[in-house]
């Protein structure tokens, strides 16, 4: 399957984009062969050179000239006195032969030296054009081997070019749970919003519980609106009295809520303590039956504590004469007394905080997305009070439900679950691991009861910013100092740029609010999260930025395409504590277990990415087994292609019979 046709999977958790080059770059075009290398100097036709040859060969010559010109005229003599009796004929004769052969021989090496004078120019005519056809040959063969190195290179730079750069993180959804150790508010947005929307769109349904208090969810509202959905936003304390979410539990399992939420006060981590309080409670709900509401049980807890007059909780009707009787007898009486009284004045402070609770709870249109979050002007204390009894109603509701026929169909994350106890963390775990439902839990701190649970069971581990010395030694260790990864450069910019990123939520169901319609996109998750989300809106401010730092141009092994910079440069760090508390924003070092051993893999949780026209959904292992097996395909390599087909074999000759 080409990368290009990956498609949205909801058997996978997208945690964030991988920045991998599977083809290095080709570097610049090969360079024109220049005219000293193809040319070499060849000499002209030189007219001196020439007229210095005659030159020579007229002073060689001119002795032979000469003989042969005095040996011509004794020639002429002696024929001219032979013939005119002077001479006897017979001197006359022998004296002419002689003369003219010495005429002839002269004239005879004087043809030879002309002619070994003409052929050397002829040589040397021929050799300078024998040189110019060897130089238009070279010119040739060179421009044809830049036209094939040329050639290759371009198909090198398409390859480059048009390769993927951003490659998916993904892990499977066997994986039970993700735990994501340190990172910042834009960082926990940035995860968040890619981990939700990823499943909204595949079919599934979120809950989110926000302790942060840094309204890491409003993207993903936002998102969801624009998605078709309407999504359901309890901002507490103030929507308390919206907020049925455990108020149909059972007496047995309100019981054991209430007597988390108290524990929250509580330093120690030994179950003595919860189970008293939990006894109290489940003998208070005895009394007051099914459907109590939390103003019920704290009216009987001061009755209990002796606090207050009770009369005025009979002319309220939160108890009766009859409730109120069975509470002063319920115990007994004696040293225990003090014990009970000194609980169950400590359980009603605690509860106190959720009198409200459910007591205004309309019908509310299901939603697949819901966000429970903590307002920040109210008290830390009261917000760890509020955060444990919606995680401990939920790991409630969670019991009861059936499991899942899909793993991750439900997805909770919890945003700063350092501030739940272990065990509400461990029960929480337990519940969502028994009814098939994915839990993120994020860390801004790892404590020590962090630490006991990182990456505990079928769990994947995620890494952020480490803002703390020792957490950054104990995520280095975790992760193995072995490791190399490398950063894009975009994950550098759009973290700094992502800084002063801030929001708050706006409640969906309080009585004043007005539920906006929803906003249909189509359907198109990468055009919503352009239009939705302020990761999308900053995208391009990111890279046009990191163009500007490259010289106002796309940046080193850059291009651009459709107005938008696509970066091509990356570094490598070593994994150190120090290079942890330096990690950009949206960084996230991902580390979990398959059947191929440990992975560790650098991913950036730009939901922004997914709009790139150069990212697939398609993880690079894959992607890049799947470009091997179709290279393959394309060029075999000689022991895989299949044998020629050469028909049947020749019979086999028989060394005994005569053969024609």
């Amino acid at each position: 399957m080409p990368p290009d046709a990956a498609q949205l999977q909801a058997d996978r958790i997208y945690l964030g984009w991988q920045y991998v080059l599977l083809h290095p770059d080709p570097g610049p075009p090969p360079k024109r062969p220049s005219r000293e290398d193809t040319e070499p100097p060849i000499p002209e036709e030189d007219p001196e050179w020439l007229r210095r040859e005659r030159l020579q060969e007229d002073l060689l010559n001119r002795p032979l000239r000469v003989l042969r010109a005095v040996m011509v005229g004794a020639t002429a003599l002696i024929c001219v006195a032979g013939v005119g009796g002077w001479l006897d004929w017979r001197f006359a004769l022998v004296g002419a032969l002689a003369t003219g052969g010495v005429a002839a021989v002269s004239g005879y090496n004087l043809y030879r030296g002309g002619r070994a004078a003409r052929a050397r120019a002829a040589a040397r005519a021929e050799r300078l054009e024998r040189l110019r056809q060897e130089r238009d040959k070279a010119i040739v063969r060179a421009q044809q081997e830049h036209a094939e190195r040329y050639r290759e290179w371009a198909e090198r730079k398409a390859i480059y070019d048009n390769q993927m750069t951003w490659y998916a993180v993904a892990v499977p959804d066997e994986v039970d749970r993700i735990d994501v150790a340190g990172g910042t508010i834009p960082g926990w947005s940035a995860l968040v919003t890619l981990i939700g929307a990823t499943r909204l769109y595949s079919g599934g349904h979120i809950t989110v519980l926000d302790l942060s208090e840094g309204a890491i969810a409003r993207d993903l509202i936002e998102l969801a609106r624009r998605g078709g959905d309407n999504p359901l936003v309890w901002v507490l304390p103030g929507d308390l009295p919206r907020l049925d979410l455990g108020v149909d539990l059972k007496p047995e399992a309100f019981a054991d809520v209430l007597a988390h939420v108290v524990s929250v006060s509580e330093d120690h981590h030994t179950t003595r303590d919860l189970s008293f309080d939990n006894a109290i409670l489940e003998r208070v709900l005895e009394v007051l039956g099914e459907k109590a509401s939390i103003r019920q049980v704290t009216a009987a807890l001061r009755a209990l504590a002796q606090v207050g007059d009770p009369r005025e909780d009979l002319r309220e009707g939160l108890l009766t004469a009859h409730q109120l009787e069975r509470i002063g007898t319920m115990f007994g009486r004696g040293v225990s007394d003090r014990v009970v009284i000194e609980r169950a004045w400590a359980l009603e402070s605690q509860l106190r905080k959720l009198e409200p609770l459910g007591t205004a709870a309309v019908r509310l249109p299901p939603a697949r997305l819901r966000v429970v979050s903590m307002d920040r002007q109210s008290g830390v204390f009261g917000n760890r009070v509020l955060g444990t009894y919606v995680a401990a109603a939920l790991t409630h509701i969670l019991r009861q439900s059936p499991p899942s026929e899909r793993p991750w169909y439900h997805t909770i994350i919890v945003a700063g679950a350092e501030k739940l106890r272990g065990d509400v963390l461990d029960r929480l775990m337990d519940a969502c691991e028994t009814a098939r439902a994915g839990l993120v839990l994020t860390y801004r701190a790892l404590t020590p009861t962090v630490r006991e649970r990182l990456g505990r069971g079928n769990a994947a581990v995620a890494f952020m910013r480490l803002g703390n010395a020792e957490d950054a030694r104990v995520a280095a260790e975790h992760i193995g100092t072995q490791h190399r990864l490398e950063i894009a450069h975009f994950t550098e910019s759009a973290g700094a740029a992502a800084e002063g990123m801030g929001a708050t939520y706006t409640s969906t169901v309080s009585g004043g609010a007005t539920r906006e319609p929803a906003r249909t996109g189509g359907g198109d998750l990468a055009e919503d999260i352009t239009r939705s989300t302020e990761w999308g809106r900053r995208a391009s401010t990111a890279l046009e930025t990191t163009a500007g730092s490259a010289g106002g141009g796309p940046p080193e092994g850059g291009a651009a395409e459709n107005g938008r910079v696509v970066l091509q440069r990356s570094r490598e760090f070593l994994v150190e504590p120090e290079r942890l508390q330096q990690l950009p924003t949206t960084s996230v070092i991902v580390t979990h277990t398959t059947a191929e051993g440990r992975q560790v893999r650098l991913a950036d949780a730009n939901p922004a990415i997914l709009t790139f026209p150069k990212t697939t959904l398609g993880e690079f292992e894959e992607v890049r087994r799947a470009m091997e097996a179709a290279e393959r395909e394309r060029n075999p390599h000689p022991k895989d292609r299949p044998p020629p087909n050469l028909g049947p074999p020749p019979p086999r000759l028989d060394w005994r019979k005569p053969h024609r």
